[in-house]
């Protein structure tokens, strides 16, 4: 999707819950790109949920209620700065920080 929109647009961001990729680029014509930004939840659980939750539902097979992760929050984010006068991308950063619970 990327490529197909290089030039077209200022950004494509995908994500899906996971860890963040480390493809950020800007593109040939001007298009930022990263594959997955990453999730935003608690760092020690498996896409944000209680990791022994999910560990049980794999190993069964058998529908089992999930629920949220606990410990610090992690926030995955992606930075662009465009020209206004182009709408090209000139600069993309990742964030990755984690979350001090206060």
């Amino acid at each position: 999707m990327g490529r197909y929109l290089d030039g077209r647009v200022s950004a494509v961001l995908g994500t899906h819950t996971h860890v963040g990729t480390i493809d950020t680029q800007i593109l040939s014509k001007g298009t930022a790109y990263v594959t997955d930004i990453g999730m935003t939840g608690p760092a020690d659980s498996i896409i944000g949920d209680d990791a022994e939750s999910v560990i049980q539902r794999f190993l069964t097979g058998m529908p089992h209620r999930l629920s949220v992760g606990k410990g610090k929050p992690v926030l995955n984010a992606i930075m662009v700065e465009v020209a206004e006068d182009s709408g090209r991308a000139v600069k993309i950063e990742r964030i990755c920080q984690t979350v001090e619970k206060q």
